[in-house]
């Protein structure tokens, strides 16, 4: 079978019928396909017939795959499929994305807005952080494996991925594992890698979506190589000199040529980036004004106490008013959530809430269920603009149910564990304090109180939430609102109503 032409359009390749090439590299042909047994398109990667060659590269590249396809995260395409055809070729199948890469984004439009690259990277970051918590390194992140709908982005390409505790950059047909503009230099020197070589090409990308260009650019691979090795790029504020000398700190670290340099985290990198910058600005702010425009602004707040605690003494008045609103209302009629393969349970909630099931990722129930739908499903680099009205004008709305499946969480994790697991899938900045032996409905589950802040503004949301016990994978319940403590009897009945399917 030629993988590398237009010949299997039209064709059936191990169940799926071809429709057209959404897209080409070295070692593979990715291709829009439909499987007929669940009626839905799905994008159908068959690798270079020449590494189904290499038994142990074929052996590695389905374990992988399957292992990948096993992580449940919000930001990791999922993985429906993984194996070899009738002829013994590898093919992969996975979710289709109908829109750009990040490629495409930055050819047609340049460098990125600070605020649009914000939460594409913590996104990223979230996806690889989950990814290296399973012992798995992408090796290959660059912005074509970068797919983007909408807001929401995705990693992809983990089907040629390595464990971390393999040494060789190379298969066994000499072909580097990876792209030469975005390499590390443990990667390069074939020396054992962990995840901090993909922090390394995340700061390449992160570098190129900034500044437009790549921080190395060589005539050739091995100029390339070399300067990856032993070189220092441009300083990031001197390609876009509305940046603080503070970033060209954070991209040093990223872009160490040893990794003991770097930071611990893909998300600790992100974080620091996003703090160096100042924060994500609105895509219609000219970025040359941005950093005029915060002085500015610090300096208006302040000068304006007066009214400060004007606002202040209004908005507690709205919370009284919230309070008595809320006391009427305790007579309200409920409703039960019906099980769902992203929420494998049912539970209470109030009638008058919305239910919003985002395809197979998770379920939310709220009185504002689309603005914090999008708030959920960006995770870690989430645009709070929204929901920071909802919490500060409507309190009373700000409120709901989020639950997720997801294989990164524990029953028996510490706070300090819970924080890391959350930072991966929920939005902002998280606080966490337990654990607490609990039931939910009719499982063991384990209590964690916390919130959830706005970097940016400052907005908070406060939880209760569970790990329940489930197999193969727990469950995360998560009741938020914008109080103080959440800790009331609108949570108490939903956590007792939880009936695991």
């Amino acid at each position: 079978m030629h993988a590398n032409d237009r010949s299997l359009v039209g064709q059936e390749v191990a169940g799926y019928f071809i429709e057209d090439i959404v897209g080409k590299g070295g070692m593979a042909v990715v291709y829009l396909a439909l499987d007929p047994r669940l009626s839905r398109r799905v994008a159908l990667k068959i690798l270079n017939p020449v590494l189904s060659v290499d038994d142990r590269f074929r052996q590695r590249f389905i374990l992988e795959s399957r292992t990948v396809a096993s992580i449940e995260h919000p930001n990791i395409i999922p993985i429906y499929e993984a194996n070899t055809d009738a002829d013994g070729v590898l093919y992969i199948a996975m979710r289709y994305v109908d829109g750009l890469d990040l490629r495409r984004l930055i050819y047609d439009r340049g460098p990125l807005p600070l605020g649009q690259a914000n939460q594409i990277f913590a996104q990223v970051a979230a996806a690889l952080d989950a990814a290296h918590a399973h012992d798995l390194i992408h090796r290959d992140v660059k912005p074509a494996n970068i797919l983007l709908a909408g807001d929401h982005v995705y990693l992809t390409d983990f089907g040629i991925t390595k464990h971390r505790t393999s040494i060789s950059g190379l298969t066994q047909t000499d072909q580097f594992i990876g792209t030469p503009r975005y390499m590390s230099p443990e990667q390069i020197n074939k020396e054992h890698i962990d995840g901090r070589a993909d922090q390394y090409a995340l700061a390449c990308v992160v570098y190129e979506a900034l500044a437009g260009r790549l921080p190395f650019q060589r005539d050739n691979d091995i100029a390339l190589l070399w300067a990856h090795l032993a070189e220092q790029p441009t300083p990031l504020s001197q390609m876009r000199p509305e940046l603080p000398p503070e970033v060209d700190d954070v991209m040093a670290r990223a872009l160490a040529k040893s990794p003991e340099r770097r930071y611990p985290s893909c998300s600790a990198f992100v974080a620091a980036l996003r703090e160096a910058i100042g924060g994500g600005l609105p895509e219609d702010v000219p970025v040359a004004a941005a950093f005029p425009a915060r002085r500015a602004g610090r300096a208006r707040r302040t000068g304006r106490p007066a009214a400060i605690a004007a606002t202040i003494t209004a908005a507690l008045a709205a919370l009284v008013l919230v309070v008595l609103v809320v006391v009427s209302q305790r007579g309200e009629s409920w409703t039960r959530y019906q099980s769902t393969p992203a929420a494998p349970l049912s539970f209470e909630h109030p009638a008058g809430w919305t239910v919003r099931t985002h395809e197979d990722l998770f379920a939310l129930a709220s009185p504002r269920a689309a603005d914090f739908e999008s708030l959920f499903v960006s995770g870690a680099g989430a645009d709070w603009t929204n929901v920071v009205p909802i919490i500060t004008d409507e309190p009373d709305s700000a409120t709901g149910v989020y639950v997720q499946v997801s294989d990164t969480l524990s029953t028996t994790a510490t706070d300090v564990q819970m924080k890391a697991m959350l930072e991966g899938l929920l939005p902002g900045r998280i606080d966490v304090s337990g654990p607490v032996p609990e039931q939910a409905g009719d499982a063991p589950a384990t209590r964690y109180l916390g919130s959830l802040t706005d970097r940016e503004s400052g907005a908070r949301l406060g939880f209760v939430g569970y790990v329940v016990e489930r197999e193969p994978k727990p469950l995360l319940l998560l009741y938020f609102c914008a109080r103080n403590t959440c800790d009331d009897a609108t949570q108490a009945r939903v956590r007792q109503s939880v009936r695991l399917s």
